[in-house]
């Protein structure tokens, strides 16, 4: 049966609901054994019909009908669309690329998150200096009443692990902005340093990624993440950020 279960998986994530209807429709009218010879005809790409193919090979294997197949196959779609709506995953790169892949630039993602939050925008950063364009749109989030909280890695002044005072800088900066440090590292975190790289919008959209705020990592550095649009991620980690205040596990400066 996991074989079936997992055709029928691959067949819904790569076929669009209407094919999917076409095959269940099909399904209905075709016995176990004669599937492969009938089912593959319902799609017209050679990668599609290889998974059909697969389908069909593990329905001979169970003693499943076929009325239960088709319904398992509508209902598989119903869901893999459903969930494919209300969430978004793209990979965000920045660096070297190919032809073969494509993927959102690192700046054009934290600037999406930026713009679209309405109500509340939380980022975390190591370091951030040199990103005027960001530091223009933080600034027209505000006007537009955005609530935004930065963490931000303290200088060594102030009981941190950098030579620069990045959270006075961002204080001039964006002066909308409520600014917190992460100070009280005890036990295990001693030593510890503010690493995450994110942002979140609204509950509704989160930024994970490998940048610092800084110019070379919006547009030189190496840099990976991802962006996430819905599902239970951006409300997940915006919860755990909003946590860490009021826990006081880090502190307003």
């Amino acid at each position: 049966m996991d074989e079936l279960l997992d055709a029928i998986a691959a067949l819904v994530s790569l076929v669009s609901p209407e094919k999917v209807q076409a095959i269940a429709a099909r399904v209905r009218r075709t016995e176990a054994s004669k599937a492969a010879s009938t089912l593959p005809s319902v799609v017209g790409t050679p990668v599609a019909s290889t998974v059909v193919e697969q389908l069909a090979a593990a329905w001979q294997n169970t003693e499943v009908g076929s009325d239960e197949l088709a319904s398992m196959l509508l209902a598989a779609s119903h869901v893999y669309t459903k969930a494919a709506s209300e969430q978004s995953t793209e990979l965000v790169w920045t660096g070297p690329t190919t032809p073969f892949v494509s993927a959102r630039r690192t700046e054009q993602a934290l600037l999406q998150v930026i713009n679209s939050a309405e109500q509340s925008l939380f980022i975390t950063s190591f370091v951030a200096y040199d990103v005027s364009t960001i530091v223009k749109a933080l600034n027209a989030a505000t006007e537009r009443g955005v609530n935004i909280t930065m963490l931000l890695e303290s200088s060594q002044d102030h009981g941190g692990s950098i030579n620069i005072d990045v959270i006075g800088k961002m204080r001039g900066l964006v002066p909308g902005a409520q600014l917190y440090a992460w100070r009280d590292k005890t036990g295990d975190f001693a030593d510890g340093r503010v690493h995450a790289k994110v942002a979140v919008a609204d509950k509704t959209a989160c930024f994970i990624t490998s940048a610092n705020l800084t110019g070379y990592a919006m547009e030189k550095n190496m840099e990976a993440g991802v962006l996430i649009s819905g599902g239970y991620i951006p409300r997940l980690l915006d919860d755990h950020l909003r946590s860490l205040v009021d826990t006081k596990l880090v502190s307003p400066v």
